[in-house]
Formats: C-alpha cells, sequence, structure tokens
C-alpha cells in the first residue's frame, strides 16, 4: 500500500532550520531539567508506598485528597484511574508499608463511613532499592545506544552510526525535556516506553540507510550529489513512514485517551517518541550523514591539491 506514488519533495534544505529547532527544544528542556533539580522521579526510583482503593461508590477525587491531607498526607499523589470508583495513592516513604497504608485505609474510612474502601493492593519501593532502579534504568539506555552504534558501524559504516546514535539522543533528549516541562514522573514504565520509542526511531532509521546504501550502489557511476541520493532515498520510503507512524499513532492515541491514569505517561512518552522519532530520522540522522561525506569529499580534494 502506497500514500505517493511519486515525490520530489527536498528535504535536506530544510536541515539548518531543523538543527534550529531541535536545538531549541533541547536546550529548553534542559534548563527545565536544570531549574527543577532534575527529572521528576516517581516511587519506583525514590522510594514511597503505593496503594489502589476501591469505593463501593463513586467519590469526587478532591474528596480523597482533603482525606489525605487530614490523615499527614497532603503531599501524596492521587490518581483516579478504570472506573470513578478507583483510586490509586502514593506516598513517600515514611514509615513501614503496613504502617502507611494502613493509616491511609483509616483515614478513608473515617472520612467516607457510609462508603468505606476496599485495600486492592499495597506496593512498597524503598529509598535504596529506588536508587539502584534508578542507576539501572540510566545505564540500560547508555548499554543499548553502545550497541546501536556497534550494530550500525558493521551493518553500514561508522557515519551511518553516529546519525543513529545521535538521533536517538535527540530523541531521548526532547521526550525527557517534555516530561519536564509537563510534570510528569518518571517511572519504570516511562524508562520501558523510552527504550521502545529508541527501538522504534532506530528501526525508522534503518529502512531510510537500507535505501541511501542501495542507491549509492545503483547511482555509483553517476556521480550524484549524496544531498540527492539521501533525497531520493526519503521520498522512496516517505509512503512507508507515513503508513508505519500513521498506524502506530492510531493505537497509541488510543491507548494514552483511553487507557486510563495508569497508562498516561507511559502511552505520552510514545506519542511523543513516534513524532519526534519520525522528524529526527528525516532531519537529524540524514543531515549528519551528507555533513559528513561532504567534509570527506573536502578533505580528499585538499589531500589531492597538496599532492599536485
Amino acid at each position: 500500500m502506497q500514500f505517493f506514488r511519486e515525490t520530489h519533495i527536498d528535504f535536506l534544505s530544510k536541515r539548518k532550520f531543523a538543527i534550529v529547532v531541535s536545538a531549541a527544544l533541547i536546550l529548553i528542556g534542559i534548563a527545565s531539567l536544570v531549574i527543577k533539580g532534575g527529572p521528576l522521579y516517581g516511587i519506583d526510583f525514590l522510594g514511597g508506598t503505593e496503594v489502589q482503593v476501591r469505593f463501593s461508590r463513586a467519590v469526587p477525587i478532591g474528596q480523597v485528597r482533603q482525606a489525605m491531607a487530614n490523615v499527614g498526607f497532603g503531599q501524596a499523589e492521587i490518581k483516579q484511574f478504570g472506573t470513578p470508583n478507583d483510586f490509586l495513592i502514593r506516598v513517600q516513604q515514611q514509615q513501614t508499608s503496613t504502617e502507611i497504608s494502613d493509616q491511609i485505609l483509616q483515614g478513608l474510612q473515617s472520612a467516607f463511613p457510609d462508603n468505606p474502601p476496599e485495600s486492592r493492593f499495597v506496593e512498597s519501593v524503598g529509598p535504596k532499592i529506588g536508587q539502584e532502579l534508578r542507576n539501572a534504568a540510566i545505564w540500560a539506555i547508555i548499554i543499548a545506544l553502545g550497541l546501536i552504534l556497534l550494530y550500525i558501524s558493521v551493518r553500514f559504516e561508522f557515519v551511518f552510526a553516529v546519525g543513529a546514535v545521535v538521533a536517538l539522543v535527540h530523541d531521548v533528549m526532547v521526550a525527557l525535556g517534555f516530561f519536564s516541562l509537563l510534570n510528569l514522573e518518571i517511572s519504570l514504565a516511562v524508562v520501558a516506553a523510552f527504550l521502545t520509542l529508541v527501538g522504534y526511531s532506530l528501526n525508522d532509521t534503518i529502512v531510510i540507510y537500507d535505501r541511501i546504501r542501495e542507491n549509492m550502489k545503483i547511482h555509483r557511476r553517476e556521480a550524484r550529489p549524496i544531498e540527492e541520493l539521501i533525497n531520493l532515498s526519503i521520498n522512496q520510503t516517505l509512503s512507508r513512514t507515513i503508513l508505519t507512524s500513521g498506524t502506530t499513532l492510531v493505537v497509541v492515541a488510543t491507548l494514552y485517551f483511553l487507557g486510563g491514569e495508569v497508562l498516561h505517561d507511559f502511552a505520552f512518552c510514545l506519542l511523543a517518541g513516534i513524532i519526534v522519532g519520525t522528524y529526527s530520522t528525516i532531519f537529524i540522522a540524514a543531515p549528519i550523514v551528507v555533513e559528513w561525506h561532504k567534509k570527506t569529499e573536502l578533505q580528499k580534494v585538499r589531500r589531492s591539491v597538496k599532492v599536485a
């Protein structure tokens, strides 16, 4: 299935503007992270207790928040998910998880004697374990990027690997900036989403890289400029890119709007990652290959002039 039979869009002519936009987004995200003292980590990484409760009848979230404040948990994170009867309450680690869950349930039962909540599950993560999970998540992303660099260097050329990794780092930084600007938490599920978007973006980049390599072989004798070959390759894969990204966006958007509060941040990361990943493949990864090849050709010309 193809949306376009043949297109001749000059993507690379917009690369300087795209790089300025990307740099601005990344700098804004970094500024937000610095001002806020880093990402907003969830209980998975900071330690704390998570309690899921279910009421017999729907309860306004404002009343649940007030009930938590009355028992000393005014800073608790409260989310309504699934049905209006279900709530997820997260508090930073203070006592043991049993003591905290008991206080939460007693506070809610006192506030709603005619509609007492039922505890569905209790989960606790200690501060030390949270720190270990945070370090493991960071290393997982770093190792993934390193292995990707090695894989693409072997399959293509080193310049292609550099372009792909820079594009992936760009995607992660932009998505992380969005999370900081919107005050969204970084949890284990979100880290999984980051790794997923890295894989998705890489797959899109590999498809275009394959076509670039094929066109380099086909048009080797024509001495066509590298910009022309890469533009040709992007246009030839444009229909596939739109079809793949479009169908994936529909699924992730459905998950974002209908998946409930618990999946909200995870789906948002994927939603932003798919859009940014498609953009970075065209306007970040490909231009790096262009500039690298142009620099290499210029060096060859200079060496030949010196020899002459």
